[in-house]
C-alpha cells in the first residue's frame, strides 16, 4: 500500500474541499429547526458512499433521523468490517464564542496545527472522521487495495443518545453481520504520540426542575417567605458532591471498576504534562474526585456534571422576581460495569428525596448508554496497531477515554463483535466547544492509516 501516500497527495486538496462542503451543512439533530438540513447531509452521505465504491447504499428510514448504510462484498469467505459514523453534530451555541461562524469553515493555522486545521462545528465530532473513512475505502477501490468486505452504518442522532439505531441495529442482524465494528469518534494523545482508545466510559442524561410558587413573585413582597427555586436547585445540586469530590448518591459507587496498581501504573505511562494541561485551559488548578491523578479522573472514574442551569430573569437591566421555577441539566459519566438505567433511577430518587417540603422535583430521563472496555489482545487490536507503526513509526498506546460511544456497548450485545476504536483527533480540537476543529494532518493521517488496518486485519483473521 505504499502508493496510499501518493494517492492523498494527488487528491488532497479534493479531499478537503470535499469535507468543507459537508460541514457548511448545519446537521444539529438536537433542534428541529435543522430537521431539513439533517436530512440534507444524509443524501450527501449517501452520494459520497456510491462515488467511494460501495456496490449498495441505501437511506434506511427509522422512528427519527435515517441511517445511511452501504456495503462492498468482494467474496463471502473474506472477514467483514463494519464501519460506524454518524453525521449530525452538535449545536453551535454559544455562537459569539467562535472566531469565525460554526457553519462557514475556514482554515487556520494554530501551533497545534502547524499545517492548518478546519475551524467548523463537526469537523473531528464527527464528519472529519466519518469522512477519512470514506476517502480510505475511495482510496482502497480504485486502486485494487480492498482485501476484505466492507460495511457502512453512518447515522444521524448520535448526540441525541442513538435512539432510532438502537431500533435499527436489532431488527438488521444479518444485514449488519461483520467480524469487527470500526469506528473513528475518538481521539489520541498527540501528533507524535499515537493511541487506541480502549475504555469508554457510559453516560446518563437528565434534566431537572424544581417548581416553588405558582407564579413568579415580587422579590420584595415575597422574598424570605416563599421558597425561591433557584436558590433551592443550586443547594441541592451542591450537596451531589462531598469535601472530596465524592458523589454523594447512595448506591453510585457500588459497581465501580476499581483498577488494579498495575493498570494505572500502565496509564501512566502516558506522556501526559500538568503544567501544560492548565495552561491550555487558562486555570489555576485542577479539580476532582480526591485520591486520583487528572488521567484517572477523566477517564476511569465515574462523574457528575451540571451542563446547563437556568430560571427567573436573566434579560438586560434587572427585575426583582422569585422565579417559579428552576432547572438544570446534568450528565454523570459512567465507568464500564454502572448500568445507565439503575444510575438514572438511583439520581432520581436521591434527587427528589433531598428536596424540601416547600418545593416539588421533576426528573426526567433524557438518554444513556453503558460503558465499554476493548480487550488488547484480539486480531483486531493487534491490527489497529500494525497500522499505526505502519504510518505513525511508533507503537500506539493504550488508552482509555472519557468519552461515552454508548451505541459502542450496543454492537456488542445485538451483533456478537468487538469494536476498535481508531481516533485521529485530539483533545485540542474542542469538540463539542466553539471553535471546534480538526487538523488537515489528522484527517489525511486518517485516510493513510484506515488502509492498513484492513490489510492487517484481513491477514490475521487466516
Amino acid at each position: 500500500m505504499k502508493n496510499v501516500q501518493d494517492y492523498i497527495v494527488q487528491h488532497k486538496d479534493r479531499f478537503i474541499n470535499e469535507l468543507i462542503d459537508l460541514l457548511k451543512i448545519p446537521s444539529v439533530s438536537a433542534d428541529p429547526a435543522f430537521s431539513k438540513d439533517v436530512l440534507n447531509t444524509a443524501d450527501v452521505v449517501k452520494n459520497s458512499l456510491e462515488k467511494a465504491g460501495c456496490d449498495k447504499v441505501e437511506i434506511c428510514e427509522t422512528p427519527g433521523y435515517p441511517i445511511i448504510y452501504g456495503e462492498k462484498i468482494i467474496d463471502p469467505n473474506l472477514p467483514t468490517v463494519l464501519v460506524y459514523g454518524h453525521y449530525d453534530v452538535q449545536p453551535a451555541d454559544p455562537i459569539d464564542l467562535w472566531t469565525s461562524p460554526p457553519f462557514e469553515p475556514v482554515i487556520k493555522k494554530t501551533d497545534i496545527h502547524p499545517e492548518g486545521a478546519i475551524f467548523a462545528r463537526g469537523a473531528c465530532d464527527d464528519k472529519g472522521q466519518m469522512y477519512m473513512h470514506v476517502k480510505a475505502m475511495e482510496y482502497m477501490t480504485s486502486t485494487g487495495n480492498l482485501p476484505c468486505n466492507v460495511k457502512f452504518m453512518i447515522e444521524g442522532e448520535e448526540e441525541v443518545g442513538s435512539e432510532s439505531l438502537a431500533w435499527f441495529v436489532p431488527r438488521n442482524k444479518e444485514k449488519l453481520a461483520n467480524d469487527v465494528i470500526l469506528i473513528s469518534d475518538t481521539g489520541m494523545i498527540a501528533n507524535d504520540i499515537p493511541s487506541i482508545t480502549t475504555g469508554l466510559r457510559g453516560l446518563s442524561y437528565v434534566e431537572v426542575e424544581v417548581t416553588g410558587p405558582n407564579r413568579d413573585l415580587h422579590s420584595g413582597l415575597y422574598g424570605g417567605a416563599v421558597a425561591n427555586p433557584i436558590n433551592i436547585l443550586t443547594k441541592m445540586i451542591a450537596s451531589l458532591h462531598d469535601e472530596n469530590n465524592h458523589i454523594t448518591i447512595p448506591g453510585f459507587y457500588d459497581n465501580v471498576e476499581e483498577l488494579s496498581r498495575e493498570e494505572r501504573a500502565e496509564m501512566a505511562k502516558a506522556p501526559f504534562s500538568l503544567d501544560k494541561y492548565k495552561d491550555a485551559l487558562k486555570i489555576e488548578d485542577v479539580h476532582g474526585e480526591a485520591g486520583y491523578t487528572t488521567n484517572q479522573r477523566n477517564s476511569i472514574r465515574p462523574t457528575l456534571d451540571v451542563n446547563g442551569i437556568w430560571g427567573g430573569y436573566t434579560g438586560e437591566g434587572a427585575k426583582t422576581v422569585i422565579a417559579s421555577k428552576a432547572y438544570a441539566k446534568i450528565s454523570m459519566r459512567l465507568v464500564p460495569n454502572q448500568e445507565w438505567r439503575a444510575i438514572t433511577e438511583l439520581f432520581k430518587n436521591h434527587f427528589e428525596s433531598i428536596a424540601p417540603k416547600s418545593v416539588t422535583v421533576k426528573v426526567t430521563p433524557h438518554h444513556g448508554g453503558q460503558g465499554y472496555v476493548t480487550p488488547i489482545d484480539n486480531i483486531a487490536y493487534k491490527a489497529a496497531s500494525k497500522a499505526y507503526t505502519e504510518t505513525f513509526g511508533k507503537t500506539p498506546i493504550p488508552q482509555r477515554s472519557g468519552g461515552s460511544i454508548p451505541i459502542v456497548a450496543l454492537f456488542e450485545q445485538e451483533l456478537k463483535s468487538k469494536t476498535i476504536l481508531m481516533g485521529f483527533g485530539l483533545d485540542s480540537d474542542a469538540i463539542h466547544s466553539p471553535n471546534e476543529h480538526f487538523g488537515i494532518w489528522n484527517y489525511l493521517k486518517g485516510i493513510e492509516t484506515i488502509p492498513y488496518f484492513y490489510k492487517y486485519f484481513t491477514e490475521l483473521s487466516k
